[in-house]
């Protein structure tokens, strides 16, 4: 889902406390469907008041941005239910003669199908093929309709193993900062002047650790993983070593 107004927002928190209430009263795992920064986001406000029953995120991989919430755990219901998520290889039919494709290429292929975007999750592409996250209850529909991204007929498969899953490497950088302040770093790392990086603070597009941000002097943390909503993403790896003159040489892996 998207959220896009006050009213959106209200659904949706009611929701979530819909199937806490469930999991807890009836013992049973709850889930949701793949939530957006935004959406874990409001989750993460509500930690406190649904702290009662366990959650978890979980999005097929650990560096997967869209992620399910799940509702319950072994230890307090007495078995285990994995998340229903699937992954699916697409790729080409013939190489040779195929494009290379964006991120924005397999993603409108998909919503041409008539799917609902909360049925997906990260689309994780490799020049002329994707791997994607999706519910199970989807992957069979994808594998069967999904034929072409653009011009490039397609096949996809579903990928039993996650571990064949490949890794995405970010490439590590160094920049230079006055400080460790979030807004110094974002500045440097996408080459952004101080006034763009602030609009993108009051749009609500930085999220640190999958939380919004919205204090633009707020220091990194080593380990932190920051969000830039039409950039990408990167890891804050820290300092490595102070300037003659005063400034700050930091460690960012970002992914491009």
């Amino acid at each position: 889902m998207a959220i896009a107004s006050e009213k959106e927002v209200q659904q949706f928190k009611n929701r979530l406390r819909d199937l806490a209430e469930k999991s807890y009263h009836q013992n049973q795992f709850t889930f949701t469907s793949f939530l957006g920064l935004a959406e874990q986001d409001i989750f993460w406000q509500m930690e406190g008041e649904l702290g009662y029953a366990t959650c978890a995120l979980w999005g097929g991989d650990e560096e997967t941005d869209r992620k399910v919430l799940r509702f319950g755990s072994a230890e307090e219901l007495g078995y285990e239910e994995p998340f229903a998520i699937a992954c699916i290889h697409i790729k080409p039919l013939n190489e040779k003669f195929s494009d290379d494709l964006t991120h924005r290429d397999f993603l409108g292929a998909l919503m041409n199908l008539g799917i609902e975007r909360s049925t997906l999750g990260d689309i994780r592409v490799g020049g002329k093929e994707a791997y994607l996250f999706c519910l199970e209850n989807i992957a069979g529909f994808i594998c069967d309709h999904l034929d072409q991204v653009r011009h490039t007929h397609v096949r996809c498969e579903t990928v039993a193993e996650i571990s064949a899953l490949p890794k995405e490497e970010p490439e590590q950088i160094q920049v230079q900062v006055t400080s460790e302040r979030i807004d110094a770093v974002l500045a440097k790392v996408y080459n952004q002047s101080r006034s763009e990086v602030l609009e993108l603070f009051r749009s609500g597009k930085i999220y640190v650790n999958g939380r919004l941000c919205e204090n633009n002097s707020r220091l990194l943390k080593e380990g932190e993983t920051v969000n830039a909503r039409g950039f990408g993403k990167f890891h804050y790896l820290g300092v490595g070593y102070e300037t003659r003159k005063g400034k700050l040489s930091v460690a960012i892996a970002v992914y491009r």
